[in-house]
């Protein structure tokens, strides 16, 4: 079998430098979306609504994605949701009234759900169990870095251009040449081969291998879904209620920050220090669960992170209320630097080994529903009772799910699998 090193590197170029060039674009973009709604007219809630219909967006495109990576392949499915895309990111420079800019939003985030579905599809059927969750963490990673750097893009151009057009028009040009790479460069559906049913690589025979893996059926999106119901209904709730967690970790900072009265700058800095710990642990996250097995990765990130939003609930109106917010925060981001990947490994590992895309769609759809869930539950309990008892809840959340996990993993450990 080839070295871990050497299949990450050969997807480097067609895999991971995609993503990075596409979630960049889109890290740019993301923190000008409500700013750009305000200054169209909207105000605070219906801004709101506009950025979340990013999120709408992808949980729409799972499915039809999940179609069209079955039947049309992963290259050409990314080559059309780069293009449209495109269109999307025109829109929203151009957008004459709000409802077109919010129309332009969500389709950009439909388009971001078949984008990721494919590279998750594609690597699920390419790449050896035994360093799987090693290549799926850096697809998170990939995503990550440009999420992490798009908005020091941003301020670089607000302050050369003093336009939030400008890091709109800088995504299109990130999208421009996505789909130049991926249209033209070498097409890794032909130059790495497929793995068996064991999850090794097929021997190089000299010959290229083209298009998915041949399958004498493909099952449709809801039939794949009922027949893997069961799977879909217990691994899949305790994978959403991980993705509900990482959501609820992005609201819950900014507002607990504001409820101490603190100012931008320091939220802003222990929400960035978070993150930042949250990005240096991807890779890590991937070598634990290759070496040891995906439930050492799963529980410690699910308590830790429960742990954080429990102890946080505690602490607003004690002395050291921002020393513990601080503190907590960067629980919050060990927690969910080791869960980097996990949700991608998880659906690579008990999705179907011939034909994972209509499978991977309905996986998604789950797990990106438990995310767009979240926000409104901190939003509604913290309407009904207050923003400790919200981050509570989330907090017993964290520990439902790891429970789940616990049950649910698959008890297998790769290295026992080469």
């Amino acid at each position: 079998m080839s070295s871990a090193s050497a299949v990450l590197r050969s997807f480097g170029p067609m895999v991971y430098l995609p993503t990075i060039l596409f979630s960049l674009g889109e890290g740019a973009v993301l923190p000008l979306i409500p700013v750009i709604a305000a200054n169209m007219g909207a105000d605070v809630a219906s801004a709101a609504l506009v950025a979340s219909a990013l999120v709408v967006g992808q949980l729409c495109g799972n499915l039809p994605a999940g179609w069209a990576v079955a039947r049309i392949g992963e290259r050409f499915t990314m080559v059309i949701a780069g293009v449209i895309s495109m269109l999307a990111v025109v829109g929203m420079i151009f957008a004459p009234a709000i409802g077109v800019f919010a129309a332009a939003v969500f389709l950009l985030g439909f388009c971001a759900a078949a984008f990721g579905l494919a590279r998750h599809a594609f690597m699920t059927t390419r790449v050896p169990i035994a360093f799987r969750a090693r290549a799926l963490s850096l697809l998170g990673g990939s995503f990550r870095l440009g999420i992490f750097i798009g908005p020091f893009v941003t301020a670089a151009l607000l302050q050369v251009f003093g336009d939030e057009t400008a890091a709109i028009w800088f995504f299109l040009a990130c999208l421009a040449v996505m789909v130049v790479l991926v249209l033209f460069g070498p097409d890794p559906e032909r130059t790495i081969p497929p793995v068996t049913s064991n999850g090794t690589l097929i021997e190089d025979t000299g010959e290229a291998v083209s298009g998915s893996i041949p399958t004498i059926e493909r099952p449709g999106i809801f039939r794949t879904m009922w027949h893997h119901r069961g799977v879909l209904g217990r691994l899949g709730l305790a994978a959403a209620s991980l993705s509900a967690v990482r959501s609820a970790r992005q609201v819950v900072l900014p507002l607990w920050g504001v409820s101490l009265g603190l100012d931008a700058q320091t939220i802003a800095l222990v929400v960035g220090v978070s993150g930042a710990i949250d990005f240096a642990l991807f890779y890590a996250s991937g070598q634990v669960m290759d070496r040891f097995g995906r439930l050492w990765a799963a529980m410690p990130a699910m308590v830790l992170m429960g742990s954080g939003f429990v102890v946080l609930s505690f602490t607003h109106d004690g002395d050291a209320a921002v020393l513990w917010f601080g503190m907590c925060a960067a629980i919050l981001g060990v927690g969910n630097g080791l869960s980097s990947g996990i949700l991608l490994t998880l659906g690579a590992d008990v999705s179907p080994k011939t034909e994972p895309a209509a499978f991977l769609g309905s996986w998604r759809t789950l797990t990106d529903a438990g995310g767009a869930v979240a926000p409104l539950i901190v939003s509604g309990v913290t309407a009904i009772a207050s923003l400790s008892v919200a981050t509570g809840l989330m907090g017993v959340v964290g520990f439902i799910g790891a429970l789940g996990f616990l049950r649910w993993i698959p008890r297998f450990s790769p290295r026992r699998r080469d």
